[in-house]
């Protein structure tokens, strides 16, 4: 049985949090949780550490900290209480801790990520932006330090388990051979089939009414837009080491085949499950082990029939902007991860129309890439790009 692991998990209050804790709870005798980290839910933060007994909570600021000691109950010893992102990277790097999971949503997730890279930690990736905005430097930190890199993304867990490892995990710098191509599914999002001519329209809560997934609304943006899937394309080419021609995409309205892997043979292998973020969780958790996720039994019978189609590029413009910003450099991909997070939240606050986000992005390309190349050797350069990216797309008027 592989060792007793002390879990840090930041981001517990999303919906990838959330599932962990919910995974964790099912193995007391080999996974307890020992760090939680929030930004805004601060009573979901404290119901959180009461029940998970953990030892560390993070969060933002002293207004924060002075919140979560109210919500707690009298009596009952407190958490220690660690304040801002400093404390954010220290946690990820705690010698109290064996496994990390990096699951806070966008770009200000990446230092902890890395934090936990360096430290050697057993890190469970589900924050995008790590090897979107950080992938050369991200990946070389998991192989200087001997850190254990396991994709959480469905997507990605998915090929891991399609994909030759010998039980272990992997950071590799050449394609597994006999590998011909990675194909990513993707259901499609809740505007598949609908009219071009009335995407204008398409409110926030229509765009955050996934049909197969329960996600955070960033992220369920994203994956109308399946400018999510884009990223996922960059991501799989840092994990996998694969050229970003051998990277396809195949729309799969049912979400139940999660990814492929092609083979110089003509083989593909698929991992199968329900649309439920707890199986790749639970794979990370245990690996190389199986253990329960709590997600219940795939019926195929029941479901009858799986679709597949190719993606529409003129429905979903942000996934081929993805490939372009693959094909262009780290910095397209520091820009267009940027731009595209400026531009939902102004979606999301009524400022922006959906069909203006690809726009946005495709702006914020041209301009990085009519300026001089710039040097991406740390993390203070990739935070540098990533504020002059967000400040470009905010002064289109956005922001």
């Amino acid at each position: 049985m592989t060792a007793f692991q002390r879990v840090v998990v930041l981001g517990s209050t999303g919906s990838i949090g959330e599932s962990t804790l919910d995974v964790i709870a099912r193995h007391p005798e080999r996974l307890a949780v020992y760090a939680l980290s929030a930004y805004s839910r601060i009573d979901r933060l404290a119901r959180q550490a009461q029940a998970s007994g953990a030892a560390v909570v993070v969060v933002p600021d002293d207004a924060a900290r002075r919140k979560f000691l109210q919500l707690w109950p009298a009596g009952r010893p407190a958490p220690e209480i660690r304040v801002g992102a400093r404390a954010l990277v220290e946690t990820a790097a705690d010698p109290q801790c064996d496994a990390v999971m990096a699951a806070i949503v966008g770009a200000a997730g990446l230092p902890a990520a890395l934090a936990a890279a360096r430290a050697g930690k057993r890190v469970l990736l589900a924050n995008k932006e790590a090897l979107v905005a950080a992938g050369t430097l991200f990946m070389q930190a998991v192989r200087d330090n001997g850190a254990e890199l396991l994709p959480i993304d469905s997507e990605h867990n998915a090929i891991f388990q399609c994909l030759p490892h010998g039980g272990r995990a992997i950071a590799p710098q050449a394609p597994a051979p006999g590998v011909r191509r990675l194909l990513l599914t993707a259901s499609g999002g809740p505007f598949r089939g609908r009219d071009l001519e009335d995407l204008h329209d398409v409110t926030p809560a229509q765009a955050c009414a996934h049909p197969n997934w329960s996600m955070g609304r960033k992220i369920s943006v994203d994956s109308a837009t399946m400018l999510n899937k884009g990223l996922e394309v960059i991501e799989a080419h840092w994990l996998f080491a694969m050229p970003p021609e051998r990277i396809e995409v195949v729309v799969h309205p049912q979400s139940v085949v999660h990814s492929m892997v092609e083979y110089e043979d003509g083989s593909i292998l698929a991992q199968l499950g329900q649309p439920d973020m707890r199986t790749p969780i639970a794979y990370g958790l245990g690996f190389p082990e199986r253990i329960d996720s709590g997600v219940g039994p795939l019926d195929l019978a029941r479901l009858g029939r799986l679709d597949f189609e190719k993606p529409d590029f003129a429905r979903f413009p942000c996934l081929a902007l993805s490939f372009d910003a693959l094909r262009a450099g780290q910095a397209a991909c520091v820009a267009l991860n940027a731009a595209n997070e400026v531009a939902v939240a102004a979606f999301l606050a009524g400022r922006l129309a959906y069909t203006w986000i690809p726009r946005v992005i495709e702006a914020a390309l041209e301009w990085q890439a009519g300026r001089a190349s710039v040097t991406l050797d740390d993390l203070d350069d990739i935070l540098a790009l990533d504020a002059e990216s967000r400040a470009y797309a905010g002064n289109l008027g956005l922001a």
